[in-house]
């Protein structure tokens, strides 16, 4: 009965994908003899948590009940007061919890309430897949570093693109409404110069079936070559559009760029390019928790050598296109040898029309 309480506790969360960033996705279910008598979860940032809004939606008395919760219970103040504290209140007997508060600061220290005032506490029912839905979560409270998910899209033979250039469309649209799901979960959606150059893309969110959330549109480019005219230059939203640059760029463009409303970022120069590391810490300060790179396969390679990728999604697509000159999804210098290949670790796969997507991480297995 754990595995079933707790499942739909999951399945609460996930209803705040898109809306907590940088908090956790959390839900809560109350269950009295055997039957759940109330549901919440964390619908947005800096709203009350799912614990209080499953005390909120109660359509019994609580006291003696078992409340299971996909994260720890809070302990600290921060944006509401502490969770652990209201679930002692309502005179909740036992909670179930799926996984420790993975922030160093208060780790345990919600169980710690608990246990102290004579509450059971159950932990590690469904953990994996709590920490597989908070992974972005997971990453950045432990590091300060986004959680940067590198996206491609290839032929079957491995190609990005004609030898002309065009790629539109290689993926299905089930995979690109997929995609479009996934820059609705991040915060944001990094893209090299060669990108805009070759397609001009926009960069939103467009889903037809519930509202979307555009990411904070982020362009490197290493000498500010972005044309004005620029699509990613003129979205006019609430959302962020970051030119990333260095000392390459000439000091008119950027007064230019942001006379625009764009956010100009400089980093240092490695190996005569975006320091991408430097960027990746740049943006964890400014709670920016997770990255979709959709980059072309210069800043892909880029990427995976400074090691700041940490989950890999793949679309195969079933169409042949060859072409000796045709871009395939990473290039770059390469690797020279096999045996220093990278190796994506808890790989799975899915079907998204025709399409093959394979997902993988390049990190530590979640």
């Amino acid at each position: 009965m754990d595995h079933i309480f707790m499942k739909r506790a999951l399945e609460l969360a996930t209803q705040g994908i898109g809306y907590t960033n940088p908090n956790p996705m959390v839900g809560a279910v109350i269950v009295k003899e055997n039957k759940i008598i109330a549901e919440g979860f964390h619908q947005n940032y800096g709203g009350p948590h799912a614990e209080i809004n499953a005390f909120q939606n109660a359509k019994a008395n609580v006291t003696e009940a078992t409340m299971y919760v996909t994260l720890e219970p809070c302990s600290h103040h921060g944006k509401t007061p502490p969770c652990a504290y209201a679930i002692v209140e309502k005179g909740i007997k036992k909670v179930v919890i799926a996984m420790e508060d993975p922030n160093p600061i208060v780790s345990g220290k919600g169980i710690h309430i608990l246990t102290e005032n004579g509450i059971e506490v159950v932990l590690g029912v469904m953990k994996h897949e709590a920490q597989k839905l908070n992974e972005i979560f997971i990453k950045y409270i432990t590091t300060k570093q986004p959680f940067c998910i590198l996206k491609t899209a290839m032929t079957l033979d491995g190609k990005i693109a004609t030898y002309e250039g065009d790629s539109k469309w290689i993926s299905s649209q089930d995979s690109r409404t997929y995609v479009h799901k996934l820059r609705h979960q991040v915060s944001a959606i990094m893209v090299g110069i060669g990108t805009i150059i070759a397609d001009d893309p926009m960069l939103t969110t467009r889903l037809d079936k519930h509202p979307a959330r555009n990411p904070i549109r982020i362009v490197v480019d290493t000498s500010a070559k972005i044309p004005l005219e620029a699509n990613v230059l003129k979205i006019d939203d609430f959302t962020k559009t970051i030119l990333v640059t260095t000392e390459l760029a000439s000091k008119d463009k950027i007064k230019q760029l942001e006379s625009l409303g764009i956010n100009v970022l400089l980093t240092p120069l490695k190996n005569n390019q975006v320091d991408l590391k430097y960027l990746m810490t740049s943006l964890g300060e400014r709670k920016i928790d997770s990255v979709l790179l959709e980059g072309g396969s210069t800043l892909n390679y880029s990427a995976l050598d400074e090691g700041i990728v940490d989950k890999v999604i793949s679309f195969i697509a079933p169409k042949i296109i060859g072409g000796a000159q045709a871009k395939t999804p990473v290039g770059g210098l390469g690797i020279p040898l096999m045996k220093d290949a990278l190796i994506l670790s808890d790989v799975s796969m899915s079907r998204f029309g025709d399409d093959l997507m394979v997902e993988g991480y390049l990190r530590e297995e979640v």
